[in-house]
């Protein structure tokens, strides 16, 4: 049985926002922590037809309900202006809400009431580690870590159409794009980009568009959380530094689709590159579930010295390596590291069989990282 990470951490009886891209598992989760709650579902037809055109009735349902202690209304982005209804039954009737969607460009975009602050923003994302019973981590750089994707013994169709009908089909839909085949073209351009420096001219001269509809097309991602960025750490660096970010898209699978993957094997290019897109996901979604939401960035020079994650203030510095057997020549960028920041933790996280203490650097298995991560021992 898979138990979500996401409870809500410090959410109390406040109304909140629930986002995450398609097939998270948002409804899901939903429907097994609050059973007994008032739930509108917008993908329906016919409540969206009948709230779409009168909003109003909305709020008089929730009036006419006994005890509607709490009301989820599931792809609130459907619909904006039933925000303003929620946004009186909030202040008015005191009742809580739970938003959940795919999107909020759409919303964000229309200028729609966005509650005054009223209600706090939580995510989910693809499925951790620690949320799957017997893990097992080929079958999730193979499969990716949506739950119906890894879950699947032949994911190849599902993850086509993931991509044909929401990537392509429903976002171009909703981001008004008006061509479809530069943005096609774009979301195969931007998989090469996965985990490395992005460049917005060389894709826009792959896609057959500006650069600056590239930035806006890796916004329309971000908006749709299908992607996001991992920044430069840059704080008082004595070394000249990188600064542009790096992209990495929201799940393995996706990425490995797009780039035409084969079958990832232990020891191959691609194993190490979804290797460490893997550990990426695990710490933004700890940083975000433990509701320490600490800063995840990336280290470079201009020099080529480079660490693949840092934590919150420096406090933590990450190599993920693909190896069985982690040298002191794999650490050698983490001891660059240290020489520039008082760090408390160099970590190389690893495929070794056993932890170790090299020097100054710990080498974790990567199961005893995750573990000691989501324990709290990692940052505190």
């Amino acid at each position: 049985m898979i138990i979500r990470k996401q409870i809500f951490e410090g959410s109390g009886q406040e109304s909140l926002f629930l986002w995450g891209a398609r097939q998270t598992g948002k409804s899901t989760l939903l429907k097994s922590l609050f059973p007994n709650a008032i739930w509108f579902d917008l993908l329906k037809s016919d409540i969206f037809s009948r709230y779409q055109n009168s909003p109003h009735q909305f709020r008089e349902v929730i009036l006419a309900a006994p005890a509607a202690n709490l009301v989820i209304v599931d792809e609130i982005q459907k619909i904006p202006a039933l925000l303003d209804e929620i946004h009186w039954l909030m202040v008015n009737h005191h009742t809580q809400f739970i938003l959940s969607g795919s999107s909020a460009r759409k919303i964000l975009r229309s200028g729609a009431n966005l509650l005054g602050g009223r209600a706090l923003r939580y995510e989910l994302y693809p499925l951790i580690q620690a949320e799957i019973p017997d893990f097992n981590l080929l079958k999730a750089l193979n499969n990716g870590l949506l739950p119906r994707h890894y879950l699947s013994d032949n994911p190849k169709k599902m993850i086509e159409a993931y991509i044909g009908n929401y990537l392509r089909d429903e976002i171009i839909t909703e981001a008004k794009i008006r061509n479809i085949n530069a943005f096609s073209q774009f979301l195969e351009s931007a998989a090469f980009s996965n985990g490395e420096m992005v460049n917005h001219t060389n894709i826009a001269a792959e896609c057959g568009v500006s650069a600056p509809t590239v930035k806006e097309y890796f916004q329309i991602l971000e908006d749709t959380l299908i992607g996001r960025f991992l920044t430069s750490f840059q704080k008082k660096p004595k070394r000249r530094v990188i600064q542009a970010p790096k992209f990495y898209y929201f799940d393995i699978g996706i990425a490995n689709y797009l780039l035409k993957r084969g079958k990832i094997e232990i020891g191959s290019e691609a194993f190490g590159n979804s290797f460490e897109h893997f550990i990426y996901q695990e710490l933004y979604a700890h940083s975000k579930y433990s509701n320490l939401n600490y800063p995840v960035a990336y280290w470079r020079t201009t020099s080529q010295i480079e660490v693949d994650f840092i934590l919150g203030d420096h406090e933590v510095a990450i190599e993920v390596k693909s190896t069985h057997n982690v040298q002191p020549r794999h650490a050698k960028s983490l001891l660059h590291f240290s020489e520039e920041y008082n760090t408390k933790k160099l970590i190389v996280v690893s495929n070794d069989p056993l932890e170790r203490l090299m020097g100054n650097i710990w080498v974790m298995p990567w199961k005893i990282f995750l573990e000691k991560l989501w324990a709290g021992e990692i940052l505190k």
